[in-house]
């Protein structure tokens, strides 16, 4: 066995300003608090703050003004990745924010390309959903082939916001898309389901039929959401009967 390392004191720091950057209690452009603030707050000395202050400027999340404090970042190099999504992309339990985001995202996608897909339109979401089904042997290849499916049904939906802000993310959704492939792997009884829920979206779209599109793909999210849920139950339980051991 591997002997654990101890985290640095550092690092559980930055996790911490982290997850205060993710639920917004600082926001773009907003000054941090002071290091002597900052180091009370957390009940840590000042070099162990200043350290964990440096982690997050490397990571792109926040600058520093000569004389003028700590800021969260406002304007992102396009020649970077967002370190925000970066960060979402991190963290577990935003996993399933994003899960619960896409909900939104793709009920709507699916709603109006049903409503306002033309024909060539819905030709493309029938062909990218075939590729979605000869990909099911190799996640990667499967993750390409969803991110194309959904965007297609994106394009069909005429919503130009829509379309932007799914191109916005698609890096983020891909990976939350891959991610959830590799956990769903371990419930065999899950992807035949799932192959059954995914052709029903198509269906509804192809059918015209805007309210059973959503619907479908609601039911298709819920199902995912609720059997990674299972899977991360079980494998805490099989953790802790490990440690006993």
């Amino acid at each position: 066995m591997q002997r654990i390392r101890p985290q640095k004191l550092s690092d559980v720091i930055v996790q911490q300003l982290e997850e205060l950057l993710l639920k917004g209690q600082f926001l773009a452009g907003q000054r941090l608090p002071s290091e002597r603030e900052l180091a009370e707050r957390f009940a840590v000395s000042r070099p162990s703050l200043r350290e964990a202050i440096q982690k997050l400027e490397a990571k792109g999340l926040v600058y520093r003004k000569q004389g003028g404090g700590t800021y969260v970042q406002e304007k992102l190099s396009p020649l970077m990745t967002d370190p925000l999504l970066n960060l979402i992309s991190q963290h577990g339990e935003s996993q399933f924010d994003l899960l619960e985001f896409r909900h939104a995202l793709e009920g709507m996608a699916a709603y109006y390309a049903a409503l306002r897909g033309s024909e060539d339109d819905l030709a493309k979401v029938a062909e990218a959903f075939k590729n979605v089904t000869s990909s099911y042997s190799d996640i990667e290849q499967q993750t390409t082939a969803l991110v194309s499916f959904y965007m297609s049904m994106c394009e069909a939906s005429k919503n130009i916001v829509l379309m932007q802000v799914v191109r916005s993310l698609q890096s983020l959704l891909e990976d939350n898309i891959r991610r959830n492939l590799t956990v769903l792997k371990k419930d065999k009884t899950a992807a035949e389901q799932i192959n059954v829920q995914r052709q029903n979206i198509v269906e509804a779209i192809l059918n015209s039929d805007p309210e059973l599109a959503r619907q479908a793909s609601n039911e298709h999210l819920a199902f995912i959401e609720e059997t990674l849920l299972n899977i991360n139950r079980q494998d805490s339980r099989m953790q802790r009967a490990i440690r006993r051991i």
